[in-house]
């Protein structure tokens, strides 16, 4: 889940990244990190902001709070990296650098990913933890997103919160309108609700949402249910949430109704569809463009959900508003 936005922090020079290095310290104290978690956590964002500088010059680290861990993105658009495999090799390196970046990033964190095509970028995950992460859902799906401010906000008027069944999960995506205070004191009404009802199908839950977010500026909001045990999707939205289905015969994206959340809504009724073998579910606030076409990113899905996240939220990100992307798939 994600009530907290993710901390965003632009890498363009060697001295961005001890300001890195520092922001990821401060956060490792407020979570009462021990030394050793704290110190691999510090290590981990030096080491990615250092490679995000000598292989692409500018970028960008996402440090996203989890129960008992944080997420590490590192996003780039560099020429990319032609052997991924040999690129977390110590001793292997493009820069006349020591060459044990990622390697080290592999080593030091609890769960490491990465993505890098030519022409496209880099996107690097590690999550440190201060505990073993298992990775498998209980739910047998695995969810991961983010929520960004807007640069220059401190408060994100994006939510998103998932609650996971014995064969399932529920999501809720809410984008406060507008955003700072306001936006987030919505989002966080709807998050609210939506965790009240519980038990509920997506349309009653928005519903509840409607009523609850009265007193507020408005929201837009999307709800969706997956049931593992009869392969379906039942999907709820209200205001411009995106959602896509992609399965083996392409993109599917779902329909939300018109209308601002606690304002104006006639109509909140639901639609179902069928949940594909493999499937991906993605939903996103406004803060992202349309996604079209995934074809340009090749083996992406394979990908942790949170990874995915991240390449999404950097092609696709509009940069002038807050942005939430939250990806779900089967447990692998």
């Amino acid at each position: 889940m994600a009530l907290e936005p993710a901390l965003r922090l632009e890498v363009r020079d060697a001295s961005q990244a001890g300001a890195v290095r520092r922001a990821a310290v401060a956060l490792a104290q407020r979570l009462a990190f021990d030394e050793t978690t704290a110190g691999r956590l510090a290590l981990i964002v030096t080491e990615i902001a250092t490679n995000i500088v000598k292989h692409a010059r500018r970028g960008e680290i996402l440090l996203c709070r989890r129960p008992a861990a944080v997420d590490v993105l590192g996003l780039d658009r560099a020429p990319g990296i032609a052997n991924v495999a040999r690129s977390l090799e110590d001793g292997f390196s493009t820069a006349g650098s020591a060459g044990t970046g990622l390697g080290a990033v592999r080593r030091l964190a609890s769960h490491f990913d990465i993505y890098s095509r030519e022409g496209q970028g880099t996107a690097v995950l590690a999550t440190v933890a201060t505990s073993a992460v298992s990775g498998r859902a209980v739910s047998g799906l695995e969810v991961g997103g983010l929520a960004v401010a807007k640069a220059g906000e401190t408060e994100c008027g994006d939510a998103w919160v998932d609650e996971h069944r014995s064969s399932g999960l529920a999501l809720v995506v809410v984008d406060g309108l507008g955003h700072g205070a306001g936006a987030q004191e919505a989002a966080v009404a709807g998050v609210h609700a939506f965790g009240a009802s519980r038990g509920r199908a997506p349309h009653e839950r928005l519903a509840s949402m409607h009523d609850a977010l009265r007193p507020t500026r408005g929201a837009a909001a999307a709800v969706v249910e997956i049931d593992l045990d009869r392969r379906v999707v039942a999907f709820a939205g209200l205001g411009n949430i995106g959602g896509v289905l992609v399965g083996p015969d392409g993109m599917r994206h779902l329909v939300s109704h018109n209308g601002t959340l606690g304002h104006v809504g006639r109509r909140l009724g639901g639609f179902t569809y069928p949940w594909a073998p493999k499937g991906v579910l993605v939903m996103y606030s406004d803060g992202l463009a349309t996604l079209r076409d995934l074809a340009a990113y090749p083996g992406l899905l394979a990908h942790h959900p949170r990874l995915i996240a991240g390449v999404l939220y950097r092609d696709f990100g509009r940069g002038r508003d807050d942005a939430t992307v939250v990806v779900v798939k089967e447990a692998a």
